[in-house]
């Protein structure tokens, strides 16, 4: 089965718990602090293997933790930090952040690797906190817990070029007399329901990737009949090749399907006009294809580069090849992230932007205060709520991020109850 299209959940490791620990040597007295820190958690990243041609194996599994950090130990010891957890995708894979869209990485090189979500750091030990005011303190941390993230994977063929055109007009035919690629071949539409990739080599020994790409109809942009599948994998081909039933044996003109398959490319994305393209009149052995192709001729501009060929008697095929693999020489990749600058702005303009308070306060039907935000929860999680040092340090914490005034703002009085995560406290003013 081809998959190329799955959304996973990935987790960095936990940042291992920093210790609270005191120096007992003969004849040493006042050792002081010697708690150490915790390693940090692993992080999950994605690594290309060429071997791999579907995202099937993610089909079955769709959650990725890493391991988290060793805790430290006595005698000063930090943990060890945890091994990142490597993931094998194949190339041509674009890894996106589900919730904004973002384009985290595009991976297309054997062994190129990407960082999806980075480990916790470990927490620190209670030698870190040692003051000339508090030189044995029982405090320490826990460790950082790993980001995580849902992510859209998105497999796009790596082919040189691609066979555009409606069902039926002959794409499959010809990568399996121009290549060793074996397609599906058969007297209905949408016979093809995958890319299919073959490798082709002219007669002068240069060699290219096609792709045969499912059949495109009216709407494929917006996802009609196999467009969601077939467009995601042309962005990636550097020379588009429109297959035309020059026969019009199913009652469609040659020049209607171009325009409209064109049409579809310029839709779904304006950066599809760019690449070159050839015009392959398929289906020339059969009646009235020469008649047709003379009217199609007359309605395409003089320099449109139209070779005849019959893809079933092999009519043709040389002198297409060899146009195929020259405009491949000299047409560069093209980027799928637009990363061009604009050089006339010479100038750049810095504002001060008042950063968010970490935090957000909402009132629960109960009259119950909660407590939300990454950097209030961060922080909860990394406090020892076992020592009393670590509490009082929790809160000079929200006392310093201000959530005690908020609270006071939004009408907390003594005894009031506050939620955060699964906890609750009670508001002492």
């Amino acid at each position: 089965m081809f998959v190329d299209h799955v959304k996973v959940y990935v987790r960095g490791g936990d940042g291992g718990d920093g210790m609270v620990a005191f120096r007992r040597e003969k004849y040493v007295p006042n050792g002081g602090p010697a708690g150490g820190d915790g390693g940090k958690g692993g992080n999950i990243v994605f690594m290309v293997d060429e071997g791999l041609r579907t995202l099937m194996d993610f089909r079955y599994k769709r959650i990725f933790k890493a391991d988290r950090g060793t805790h430290g130990m006595s005698k000063n010891q930090h943990g060890a930090k945890a091994q990142d957890t490597i993931i094998q995708v194949p190339p041509g894979t674009v890894v996106k952040d589900a919730d904004t869209g973002e384009t985290i990485a595009d991976l297309v090189e054997q062994g190129q690797t990407a960082i999806i979500t980075r480990g916790g750091r470990g927490g620190r030990g209670n030698s870190r906190f040692a003051t000339p005011q508090n030189p044995a303190p029982e405090l320490s941390e826990k460790g950082e817990p790993g980001f995580e993230r849902n992510v859209v994977l998105e497999l796009k063929v790596l082919a040189d070029a691609g066979l555009v055109g409606f069902p039926s007009v002959g794409k499959s035919t010809l990568l399996s007399v121009v290549s060793a690629a074996k397609p599906k071949i058969a007297e209905y539409h949408f016979t093809t329901i995958v890319p299919n990739l073959g490798m082709v080599e002219t007669e002068d020994h240069r060699s290219f990737v096609m792709a045969d790409l499912p059949g495109l109809i009216e709407g494929a942009h917006q996802g009609v009949g196999l467009g969601h599948q077939f467009l995601r994998h042309i962005e990636r081909t550097r020379v588009i090749i429109h297959v035309i039933d020059m026969s019009a044996l199913e009652g469609r003109d040659p020049y209607d399907d171009y325009m409209t398959i064109t049409e579809e490319l310029k839709q779904y994305n304006m950066r599809l006009t760019e690449r070159p393209e050839l015009i392959v009149a398929n289906k020339m052995d059969m009646p009235d294809s020469e008649e047709n192709l003379k009217k199609f001729r007359e309605k395409m501009p003089e320099d449109a580069q139209i070779f005849p060929v019959s893809a079933l008697s092999r009519q043709g095929l040389s002198n297409l090849l060899f146009a195929i693999a020259d405009l491949i020489e000299v047409t560069p990749e093209f980027p799928l992230i637009d990363e061009e600058v604009d050089e006339s702005e010479s100038t750049v303009l810095y504002k001060h932007e008042k950063e968010s308070d970490g935090f957000t306060i909402t009132r629960e039907s109960d009259g119950a205060f909660v407590l939300s935000g990454y950097a209030i929860e961060r922080m909860f999680k990394m406090t020892d709520f076992s020592r009393e040092d670590s509490i009082r340090r929790f809160s000079r914490q929200m006392r310093g991020m201000g959530i005690d005034d908020a609270l006071r703002e939004r009408g907390a009085e003594n005894g009031d109850t506050v939620r955060l995560l699964e906890f609750e406290f009670e508001f002492m003013d």
